[in-house]
């Protein structure tokens, strides 16, 4: 039995056309790495200002750092255990006092840095800092006839980098003013996780801590970070009011806000977080014990020689990273990169309809199309996303796209229109291909629902083309020696 359609021109040209599409994949690959190579590049850039500028801020809770100096001795016993003298002992260490409430209350303004031709987001934080603390948590003699000797406190603000800080942060313990200066006193700055600012108390501050007193404080800080903006609840009770005029935040972190509002103005949210369901006052503790060093004499009036210094029970693996957070990002609404890159994958989905409405057109108008022509089309399309990336570095994405779009429908309609053998059947496919864009940027843009749109995307499409050639007889197409010539100029 013979099958002629084995050998018909038919099925030898959707082979190449299938051949054709393959291909085509080496330049849509190729354009997608490109893309992947510019957002490192952007990458780069973004860590490049945060090596030279300032990077994302995590900002801790206040806290009081007391060090204090427990000394106490222990009988010395001859082989029959009579007392023959005593042996001095001495332990060095701090002890932290964390807010028992604390309340911040800032904004977040934008601010646009640039290195080279990528466009960075930034952030000036300007709040307040409120609060109390007690002497709840003063250090006390941990052994039998112990004396613990109390040294200078000093409150502490750390936070990621101290290079964000603007101006000089305004600061009240008790009602009475304290300067900052830099660095916090035995932090380990080496490590890189965490860095500060530190107050000396005045003499009748510590006497008011010492007494066991409650002390209020106040603290205005302005500080610029790189997109992402984070505070560490390292009190018994914290509340949080962040706002800005914004309209794109990411909350993360470990705490969503307990109340937001997100609009076209901007975004206004609330934290409420307290010691019961988070644990950053234990890893922070965790955390410092394992960051803190004391040099062999300090400033305690001990024994030196025969100091020690004690440290925590989990110092080797603490980690500032690792201490609960919370806060917001501000992101870019259509990242270029991302959407391109997302744009692309469509590639092979795009240059398949269109050559499908192409075929289809050279089937039912019984003309001849070139695998040639094809090609070119197809590279016409792939060209597209080329173009998408290079418009979107200079232009903001939705006009980006629209360029391009534009371009390539105009270039298509033309082409079309010379080898369809008329301008409506050039313009017919060209609407066809803007009807793609259109439902790709709408994809693109709704990122909550682009699997759903691709998905209808592509079953609207197979469904359009089903309907189109549903009354097609496609046996007698493929009998059909080959499709006539196309008419010539004055045919059209």
């Amino acid at each position: 039995m013979r099958f002629g359609f084995r050998f018909s021109p038919l099925l030898l040209k959707l082979a190449v056309l299938l051949a054709l599409l393959l291909l085509l994949s080496i330049p849509l690959g190729s354009i997608s790495s490109l893309v992947a190579e510019r957002s490192d590049s952007r990458d780069g850039a973004m860590q490049e200002l945060a090596d030279t500028y300032t990077g994302a801020q995590t900002l801790f809770a206040p806290l009081l750092v007391v060090p204090f100096v427990e000394s106490w001795s222990e009988p010395v016993l001859d082989a029959k255990g009579r007392k023959t003298g005593e042996t001095q002992h001495s332990v060095r260490a701090a002890r932290l006092l964390y807010p028992q409430q604390l309340r911040v209350d800032g904004a977040l303004a934008p601010q646009a840095r640039y290195r080279g031709i990528f466009e960075l987001m930034f952030y000036r934080f300007d709040g307040r800092l409120t609060g109390r603390m007690d002497a709840m948590q003063l250090p006390t003699a941990q052994h039998p006839g112990g004396r613990v000797t109390m040294g200078k406190p000093r409150l502490a603000l750390t936070m990621s980098d101290v290079r964000g800080i603007e101006g000089m942060p305004q600061a009240q313990l008790q009602g009475s003013a304290l300067r900052f200066e830099a660095g916090v006193p035995n932090l380990d700055a080496r490590r890189g996780e965490l860095q500060g600012i530190h107050a000396p108390l005045d003499d009748a501050t510590t006497k008011a801590l010492y007494r066991g007193e409650e002390l209020a404080f106040e603290i205005d800080l302005k500080l610029t970070g790189q997109q992402k903006f984070s505070l560490v609840p390292a009190a018994n009770d914290t509340e949080v009011h962040l706002k800005s005029a914004w309209p794109h935040p990411s909350f993360d972190g470990k705490f969503l806000p307990a109340e937001r509002r997100v609009d076209a103005q901007g975004f206004d949210a609330r934290w409420h977080v307290s010691s019961l369901n988070s644990s950053a006052i234990d890893q922070l503790t965790a955390y410092w014990d394992s960051a803190t060093s004391w040099d062999e004499c300090g400033s305690a009036a001990v024994d030196c020689a025969r100091s020690t210094v004690r440290r925590g029970p989990s110092t080797e693996s603490a980690s500032a990273s690792d201490i609960d957070r919370f806060g917001v990002a501000l992101v870019q609404p259509l990242d270029p990169y991302y959407l391109t890159h997302r744009a692309a994958k469509y590639g092979m989905l795009f240059i398949g309809l269109v050559l499908m409405g192409a075929f289809l057109f050279e089937l039912l108008a019984r003309l001849r199309l070139h695998p040639v022509q094809y090609a070119l089309v197809g590279l016409s399309i792939a060209l597209f996303f080329l173009l998408l990336l290079a418009l979107s570095e200079k232009l903001p994405f939705w006009q980006a796209y629209g360029a391009a779009a534009l371009a390539s429908v105009t270039l298509l309609s033309i082409y079309f229109s010379a080898v369809l053998g008329g301008w409506r059947r050039g313009l017919g496919l060209g609407a066809f291909c803007a009807a793609l864009y259109a439902a790709l940027y709408v994809a693109l843009a709704s990122e909550r629902h682009a699997l759903l749109l691709g998905a209808l995307l592509t079953f609207g499409m197979l469904a359009l083309l089903m309907l189109m050639t549903r009354h097609v007889d496609w046996w007698a197409l493929a009998k059909s020696p080959t499709p006539a010539d196309p008419p010539t100029a004055l045919e059209r």
